[in-house]
């Protein structure tokens, strides 16, 4: 039997990484592969807990070498990426397989895997207005970052139609998107 990857899609500020946090907290039996990242380390982060933290000289030779399933440069300077091989040996094992990603990643995951082996979630919000709060609300941003953010936010929206559910996450609702995400995942699973 296959196990499934369940993508959590949406622009920065929706909330995907607080959905995963919940996920992680309340179904440790789901299985989470690491992602890479080239960009900087917020404060709290650490690297090995969401992301393995790559300089883009090592990311670039991991491109060369195969070893990523997707990987994409978000924001117009990081490279993002799911290292391929923990996710095609959970699959193989039968696993149920959560991991976010922005939609470019989506793209790439969706060529490379069959499509009886990947649900897609876009994570919504009701205003877009309050992507802006959010992502200002994270960490001091400049507005040159601001703007990047905006212009990626928009063209991610316009392809929300293309992901198999949409869940909104609404201001105060975080436990309401968790609990629609795993009713989706368990569907999905049977």
């Amino acid at each position: 039997m296959s196990g499934k990857l369940f993508l959590i899609v949406g622009p920065s500020g929706s909330g995907k990484s607080s959905v995963m946090m919940g996920l992680k907290e309340q179904h440790p039996e789901f299985t989470y592969p690491l992602s890479a990242t080239t960009r900087d380390m917020r404060p709290g982060e650490k690297d090995g807990e969401i992301y393995h933290f790559m300089s883009k000289v090592d990311f670039e030779i991991g491109i060369k070498e195969g070893k990523f399933l997707e990987y994409a440069v978000v924001h117009q300077d990081n490279f993002y990426g799911l290292i391929k091989q923990p996710v095609l040996d959970a699959l193989a094992a039968g696993e149920t397989v959560v991991r976010e990603v922005d939609i470019q990643g989506f793209d790439s995951i969706r060529d490379a895997l069959e499509e009886d082996q990947l649900i897609s979630i876009f994570i919504t919000v009701p205003h877009k207005d309050e992507l802006v709060d959010r992502i200002k609300g994270r960490a001091e941003i400049s507005d040159e970052e601001l703007d990047k953010r905006m212009k990626s936010m928009y063209a991610e929206f316009a392809r929300a139609r293309d992901c198999d559910y949409m869940v909104e996450n609404a201001n105060g609702k975080l436990q309401d998107t968790i609990d629609r995400v795993v009713e989706i995942i368990q569907e999905e699973s049977k």
